[in-house]
């Protein structure tokens, strides 16, 4: 019965997203949807991306990460300079299979940011590792702003506070990367939006997943069930890493201009505010809030000046009616259920094997 309750929810999630994407596209079709509107589409996928793999590391993994930012960052310019590098050097035509690869290129770059993070950072606990977290997040922007790119013929050249290189400039430190083929669209955002869910979904009913909520709820009893603690918030943060890395990327093929300066900590606590205003541990939640939140903006600009405080105002009350019993029992739960010793076997039974 419980993995049926599961099935059902994952399958209505997932009706969820591609009720939306079927409405999205008969407005776009038909001409109801306003063109400020359109242009969010491409940023509302990328904004669920990362709302639902950040929830992996802080509700289903326990941890508290305030860097996310800079794993979309690093996918964002690996993505850009993957589609330059493949349209100048291979003459690649086919824009599809061009933002394809630079997604996979953005997310492999991210995974090794993650990994090279995770080793000391999942050390800590608490306040420190988010505090650490958040740190590499800005030195991370910091070297992107001293990085500079150029292509020469099918040569890619690199230099860090040396902006006289060979051939075209790709990347220009601070400046950024102007004149970026903006080949990212909304139907590609739609399948990478599946694909998060899929992922994230798939891992977090597994016997890994199990492995890291139980790690979660008790590391202690983990640990004494023989549980590698370590492995399995890595696993979660590295995948968490991967997937912000291939949102980066279609975010920075969205724009023809992308700097460092876009990825600041602000965009982190935004990501973190999307995962808690929809229900931390809940996917459904952050995807729902991400979307609203993300249009909630450019639905207000007619307001001009008072947007903003009736955007702060609606934040407000969110958070007064989701931490509501009655209203969290019907729509939402901030906390996920406890786990019992039986499934810290079972999470060990997958570890072992």
């Amino acid at each position: 019965m419980k993995m049926k309750k599961k099935t059902l929810s994952n399958l209505i999630t997932y009706a969820i997203v591609i009720l939306a994407f079927v409405l999205c596209q008969w407005l776009i079709a038909s001409g109801r949807m306003t063109r400020s509107l359109k242009g969010q589409m491409v940023p509302i996928c990328v904004y669920v991306v990362m709302a639902v793999s950040l929830n992996l590391v802080v509700g289903i993994s326990g941890e508290l990460s305030l860097g996310h930012a800079g794993f979309m960052s690093v996918g964002a310019f690996a993505g850009v300079i993957a589609s330059a590098w493949m349209a100048g050097a291979f003459a690649m035509e086919n824009e599809l299979l061009r933002l394809l690869l630079a997604m996979v290129v953005g997310g492999v770059v991210a995974g090794v940011a993650g990994v090279l993070i995770g080793i000391p950072v999942l050390r800590l606990r608490g306040d420190y590792l988010a505090i650490v977290t958040l740190a590499f997040g800005e030195i991370i922007r910091n070297v992107l702003n001293c990085l500079y790119f150029s292509l020469e013929g099918s040569r890619l050249h690199v230099s860090f506070n040396n902006p006289n290189l060979p051939g075209t400039i790709l990347v220009n430190g601070p400046n950024g990367a102007k004149d970026v083929a903006k080949i990212a669209t909304f139907p590609v955002g739609f399948a990478l939006i599946l694909f998060t869910l899929f992922v994230v979904l798939n891992l977090i009913n597994s016997r890994s997943g199990r492995a890291i909520m139980a790690s979660r709820d008790n590391r202690i009893a983990a640990e004494a069930m023989g549980i590698n603690v370590t492995k399995y918030k890595m696993m979660a943060f590295v995948t968490s890493a991967v997937l912000a890395g291939m949102a980066g990327a279609l975010y920075g093929l969205n724009f023809s201009t992308i700097t460092a300066a876009k990825f600041k900590f602000d965009t982190s606590i935004l990501v973190l505010v999307f995962v808690v205003l929809g229900g931390i541990g809940n996917i459904r939640g952050s995807i729902i809030a991400a979307a609203l939140l993300t249009v909630l903006p450019e639905l207000l600009r007619a307001f001009n000046d008072y947007r903003m405080l009736i955007y702060a105002i609606v934040l407000i009350l969110v958070m007064l009616a989701t931490n509501n019993p009655t209203i969290r029992g019907l729509f939402t739960r901030l906390v996920p259920q406890k786990h019992s010793g039986t499934e810290i076997v079972e999470a060990k039974g997958g570890a072992e094997e």
